[in-house]
């Protein structure tokens, strides 16, 4: 006879969590899931979803199999100061992007983003919050959810040409190059005069 109720074993439960929380995701966005409707989704008590994944954030990166989580991401990039904050941003994500492993989902959720609204208000829910939010918060700077979001814009824009376009010469350029020309953009955003005049 078919088994009932709760699915046994971990390995079928995680996946079970995983499978309903792409589906909240994509059909519900970022925002308005919440580990309690994945978790009904999935037919599992809500705490498993916390055992598993500790929190929405790592949740959404292990169901999407994003190639980085920001929480973990933010800190490293700002702990060593403002100074050069820029330069620590850009190569960190290209040694991200360029390890290969884990780099083709991520792009295929860029490129479901750029033709579907569903995909790009999940992506842009996510990156609002768990992203520019965080590192606008951890800036402490005047503007700051401008500057992250600004910031956002420079990655992104450097992933899509660079790896879904693949635009020549910036395509197969050296770390370096692509460094010394986007990293003084990014700082800029991050930490000068963005030239809007006083703070409200």
């Amino acid at each position: 006879m078919a088994r009932t109720g709760r699915r046994p074993g971990d390995s079928g439960t995680r996946g079970a969590i995983l499978d309903a929380a792409r589906r909240s995701f994509a059909e519900d966005g970022y925002e308005a899931s919440t580990m309690r409707s994945i978790a009904g989704r999935a037919g599992v008590d809500p705490a498993l979803l916390y055992h598993y994944f500790g929190s929405k954030e790592q949740l959404f990166v292990t169901a999407m199999q994003l190639p980085f989580s920001p929480s973990e991401l933010i800190p490293t990039v700002v702990e060593g100061g403002r100074e050069r904050l820029g330069e620590r941003i850009v190569r960190l994500f290209l040694a991200i992007w360029d390890r290969g492993d884990g780099l083709s989902p991520f792009l295929a959720l860029l490129r479901s983003a750029s033709a579907n609204e569903r995909a790009a208000a999940m992506l842009r829910e996510f990156i609002s919050r768990e992203v520019i939010g965080q590192l606008a918060r951890t800036l402490g700077l005047p503007q700051a959810e401008l500057r992250a979001t600004l910031v956002g814009s420079q990655v992104a824009g450097l992933a899509v040409v660079r790896y879904i376009l693949r635009v020549e010469p910036l395509a197969s350029a050296d770390h370096d190059t692509v460094v010394a020309c986007v990293a003084p953009t990014v700082q800029r955003y991050l930490t000068e005069d963005l030239g809007l005049g006083p703070v409200p």
